[in-house]
């Protein structure tokens, strides 16, 4: 390896380690953080700095750990958990208020709703952090319609709100046989594909599996 290819190589490693550090998103967080580390220890490795080399030889094994864990846990139940709330509940207040500026980015002039009727909501746990938040509409008819979907910058590369669509027995026993994105979702398309949504007659729609016998 040239000097030149060298230090470009050192140079990578130092400026990905401190673009990782400014990533609100965890996982891109550690994604960035191990390429950074990998080639600070290759760096280190080749000019015989074996303390930093070994030092990031350390930091890539903790983060592949983490991407292992995080990648095995995204569509574990055990990981997260759902808590019903109710619509106006003042936490579920206190949680949209916080994040409405980052919510408006995805769903332009949402407003939590003011009254409760037909509608239920949820937030999503991870430990003790709430990652999501879900409210929807019951339309009538056996349907539902998703008013918020919400995820916190932390876990914008997960999808918690799936949690809450398994859950089918809460809206199966309401009578809700089909999910609806309003529309102001509908710009979220990738999203929605990946909480199982489907696109139909230009609405996304999703399937509530009857409940458990």
């Amino acid at each position: 390896m040239t000097r030149t290819l060298l230090e470009v190589v050192g140079w990578a490693g130092s400026l990905l380690v401190i673009l990782s550090l400014a990533q609100a998103r965890v996982l891109r967080f550690r994604v960035m953080n191990l390429a950074g580390a990998l080639l600070a220890t290759l760096y280190n490795g080749v000019l015989g700095i074996w303390p930093f080399a070994a030092m990031n030889a350390v930091i890539a094994v903790i983060d592949l750990y983490w991407l292992r864990r995080l990648q095995r846990e995204r569509h574990d139940p055990v990981a997260y958990s759902v808590v019903e709330v109710g619509p106006t509940d003042a936490y579920l207040a206190h949680v949209v208020s916080t994040h409405l500026d980052d919510i408006r980015r995805f769903q332009p002039g949402y407003a939590l709703p003011v009254e409760a009727a037909s509608r239920r909501a949820y937030v999503v746990q991870r430990d003790a952090e709430t990652v999501g938040a879900v409210v929807v509409r019951d339309a009538g008819e056996g349907t539902a319609v998703v008013e918020l979907d919400y995820v916190t910058p932390r876990f914008r590369d997960f999808t918690p709100g799936e949690f809450v669509y398994r859950r089918s027995g809460a809206f199966a026993s309401e009578g809700i046989r089909r999910l609806v994105a309003d529309d102001g979702l509908a710009g979220q398309r990738e999203y929605l594909a990946r909480v199982g949504f489907r696109e139909e007659g230009g609405r996304w729609v999703r399937d509530v599996e009857p409940a458990a016998a």
